[in-house]
Parts: C-alpha cells; sequence; structure tokens
C-alpha cells in the first residue's frame, strides 16, 4: 500500500494535540500563580490518576504535603480543605498531561498500522511523542527541586518544562500544516522575508522563556512601576554569586530582561509586519501577520497591567494566554512564508 502525500485525518490529530497543549500550558500557569505545583509530592504515572476518595486519604495526602519545607515555611497554618484548593489544580494539571501522552500515543500507532502518515512525517510524528514523553520526566525533574531543600520549584527547571511545551506546540502545528497541504513545490519567499520570521519567531519563544524565569522566581511582585523600576532605569542586581546566578535567579535581572526582549519584539514585529503588508501579495499571509502585529501591542499591554496589579490571576493568566497565541501565529506565519514562493513582490526586501 503506497502512503499518501497528504492526510486531512492526521492534520486534525495534529492540531487537536495542539489544542490540548495550549490547555496544559494555561493549566500550568494557573498551577504555577496559585502556587500549587508541590501540593503532589509523588510521581504516580498511572495510579496518580485517582485522586483522594475519602477523608482517611485526603488526610494522607495532606500528611506528605506536610513534609516539604514549603508546607514547613510557607503554608504551615494550611487546613486539609484548603490543601484541596491547591491540590486541584496540580491533579488537573498532571491528568491533561497524562492525556496528551495517550491522545499522541495510541493514534500514532494506529495511523502507522494503517499507514496513514504521509513518509516524509512518520519520523516527525515519532519525535513529537517522544518530546511528549520527556516532558513528563522534565515535569517530574522539575517538582522534586522544590522537595527538600526549596520553597518552590528552580525557576531554570520551570522554563525547560515550558519551553518544551511551546516545541511540542509549534511542531505540531508546523506537521499539521504539512499533513494537510502536503508537500511545498516552490522554494518559498525570497531569503529576507523568511530570516525576519524566522528571528520574530525566535524571538517570541524567547520571550516566553524569560517569562518563565520571571514566574519561576515570583519576580512580577517586585518592580510593579513602568517604564522605570523601583524608580530606576536598570535594577539593583546581586552578582555575589556569580552572574549565571543572577541571570537565572535574580528578580531584578530576569525581570529587566523579560522587558528589554519585549521592546525589541514590540518593535521588530511592528516595523516587519507594516513592511509585509506593503509587499505581500496573499492575503491569507497578511492576515496572520496582521493579527501577530496588533496581539503584540495587547500583549505588551497586559504585561504592563500585570506589573501594576501585583500580577493579577486574571491578567497573569491572559498574559500567559497572549504569549501561547503569538508563538502560534509566529508559527504559521513562518509556514506561510516558507511556501509563499510568488506573493512578495521582488523589488527590494
Amino acid at each position: 500500500m503506497r502512503l499518501p502525500l497528504k492526510s486531512p485525518s492526521v492534520a486534525l490529530w495534529l492540531y487537536l494535540i495542539a489544542a490540548l497543549v495550549v490547555a496544559i500550558v494555561l493549566v500550568g500557569g494557573a498551577t504555577r500563580l496559585t502556587n500549587s505545583g508541590l501540593s503532589i509530592t509523588e510521581w504516580k504515572p498511572v495510579h496518580g490518576v485517582i485522586p483522594p476518595l475519602n477523608d482517611a486519604q485526603w488526610t494522607e495526602e495532606f500528611a506528605k504535603y506536610q513534609q516539604i519545607p514549603q508546607y514547613k515555611q510557607v503554608n504551615a497554618h494550611m487546613t486539609v480543605d484548603q490543601f484541596k484548593g491547591i491540590f486541584w489544580w496540580e491533579w488537573a494539571h498532571r491528568l491533561l498531561a497524562r492525556l496528551v501522552g495517550v491522545a499522541v500515543l495510541i493514534p500514532f500507532v494506529a495511523f502507522l498500522f494503517l499507514q496513514a502518515i504521509p513518509k516524509r512525517l512518520i519520523w516527525r510524528c515519532a519525535a513529537i511523542l517522544v518530546l511528549i514523553i520527556l516532558q513528563g520526566v522534565v515535569g517530574w525533574w522539575m517538582v522534586y527541586s522544590g522537595l527538600s531543600a526549596r520553597v518552590d520549584v528552580a525557576p531554570e527547571r520551570l522554563m525547560i518544562h515550558l519551553s518544551m511545551a511551546l516545541l511540542v506546540l509549534i511542531a505540531c502545528i508546523w506537521t499539521g500544516n504539512e499533513a494537510l497541504e502536503g508537500q511545498s513545490r516552490g522554494n518559498g519567499a525570497p531569503g529576507n522575508w523568511r530570516t525576519g520570521a524566522l528571528a520574530l519567531i525566535v524571538l517570541t519563544f524567547v520571550q516566553a522563556m524569560l517569562g518563565a524565569l520571571v514566574a519561576g522566581n515570583d519576580a512580577g511582585l517586585v518592580y510593579n512601576d513602568w517604564p522605570l523600576m523601583g524608580g530606576r532605569i536598570f535594577p539593583l542586581v546581586d552578582y555575589s554569586k556569580g552572574f549565571l546566578h543572577a541571570l537565572l535567579h535574580d528578580q531584578g535581572m530576569v525581570q529587566v530582561l523579560h522587558r528589554i526582549n519585549a521592546y525589541i519584539l514590540l518593535l521588530a514585529a511592528t516595523a516587519y509586519v507594516a513592511w509585509l503588508w506593503r509587499r505581500c501579495l496573499d492575503d491569507g499571509l497578511k492576515l496572520i501577520a496582521g493579527a501577530f502585529g496588533v496581539l503584540i501591542w495587547v500583549q505588551a499591554g497586559l504585561g504592563v497591567a500585570t506589573l501594576w496589579t501585583n500580577v493579577n490571576i486574571a491578567f497573569g493568566l491572559l498574559h500567559q494566554l497572549g504569549a501561547v497565541i503569538l508563538l502560534v501565529l509566529a508559527t504559521l506565519m513562518n509556514w506561510k512564508i516558507a511556501r509563499a514562493d510568488r506573493d512578495f513582490r521582488r523589488r527590494n526586501f
């Protein structure tokens, strides 16, 4: 049996996985904002699906949480009922993670058996599955960092955990488009357009990574003025433990880097989108780029609002959702530009 050149069913499957990844990133964001990530102190990939079902089981689960530094140093006042509030966020996050794993593995095996995946995409789908498995391991590695010597998870591990989720999201969207449309027959847009689009998605991805460091260090809870930081252009940074430690753990450092990259991304995106609208002949690509250009300003406003409200959970989640949507739009824009062979006026960039 000859493998197909394109497959709408495989594309739909990958788009559904992408939607699940967006959901798990948002639930993960809520888990972080509510300080719920350490409420489950064991990694039980199978048995952990079933939550406590009676008072005795809740007491047992709470007793495990009472052994870690976060409870002893931060939440010693907490009751069982209050513990349930943070437990359910982490349990939902892990349940979604398991659902993503099952939703990738079972259809992948089925599509392979049915020979429904285009040959050139089999390795990509397999890579997505491997990333999902590694993501589960990294998730526990992240949680483990907060069970003995810390009252929260290590910021750099949180950053890696989020980054892997976003890589899965990008891979699902790109591969889904390839499955839906088939292999490109053109050479793509002129090189400068592809370079510019690539720069935007890299800046967007880096901004999300820096956002994870801000969240992991609770850096949004300091320097809540804008555009200055504590009345200064640049905050005071403690380099006593070395530059790398400051880069990953100093609240002022991670927040100022997040701000600086945001300014660079905002200016670069605005210029690129404005020029694309003048030079591009593809209305679909112009719509995607225009949405990116508008949302980048909305996202900047949400970032300032999040600071000014001392990380109000609603603004924090909207800010995280905006980052994910921006990355989706940047991925779609890069994919379209990679195929936009005759859709740009050739004169100049």
